[in-house]
């Protein structure tokens, strides 16, 4: 048994978006945190997700085309939600979007695939976890809109499974309510048993 990756999994938690500095996991790490991402369950062998690396000044010139997006979509905006958007991708000192990519199979059905690319999510987060840095997955408004996925680099036929931020943790990441185990679980039972 190893005990310490069990207590590293008990304790984990997100970091807040506005926690997260300098410095950003270098290439080695990144490419170790993706490599780790991909070592999930993948019926098929499909690799139904891709991943895009957003850094440096990619981060500001997304936020640009986000908030004038945002205003084309709504009209004109106050300044404060202009500044939300145009920093959308530029909080955290890295981003790294989880791609769905759709993969047409007779066999396996299209919301298994997309499930294999939030396990794809997940494992990134730990990994990036388990060398020090801090990381919030999030998705938003810009994830449902054609021309906001167009924005941030996806195929037409891709979905956003989510953005993991990643940052170095400037504090302690607040712990927050954690649902009760006990409630979530049932043993089956036959329905011929009842």
């Amino acid at each position: 048994m190893n005990q310490s990756v069990l207590n590293f999994m008990l304790a984990r938690k997100s970091t807040p978006i506005q926690d997260m500095g300098a410095p950003a996991p270098s290439d080695a790490d990144i490419e170790t945190i993706l490599t780790a991402a991909s070592r999930v369950p993948d019926h098929g062998r499909l690799t139904p997700w891709r991943f895009i690396v957003y850094r440096g000044e990619a981060r500001e010139q997304i936020g640009a085309a986000l908030a004038a997006l945002a205003e084309q979509r709504e009209g004109p905006l106050p300044e404060m939600r202009l500044e939300k958007e145009r920093t959308r991708f530029s909080r955290a000192p890295l981003v790294i979007g989880v791609v769905f990519v759709p993969k047409k199979n007779t066999t396996i059905p299209e919301w298994e695939l997309f499930l294999s690319g939030g396990m794809a999510a997940m494992n990134l987060m730990i990994a990036a976890n388990a060398l020090g840095f801090g990381t919030n997955l999030i998705t938003n408004w810009y994830s449902d809109d054609a021309e906001g996925r167009r924005i941030l680099g996806l195929a037409p036929d891709e979905r956003v499974i989510g953005f993991v931020h990643v940052g170095t943790a400037t504090g302690e990441a607040p712990e927050r309510p954690r649902p009760d185990v006990a409630s979530l679980i049932s043993t089956y039972r036959a329905p011929w048993e009842e």
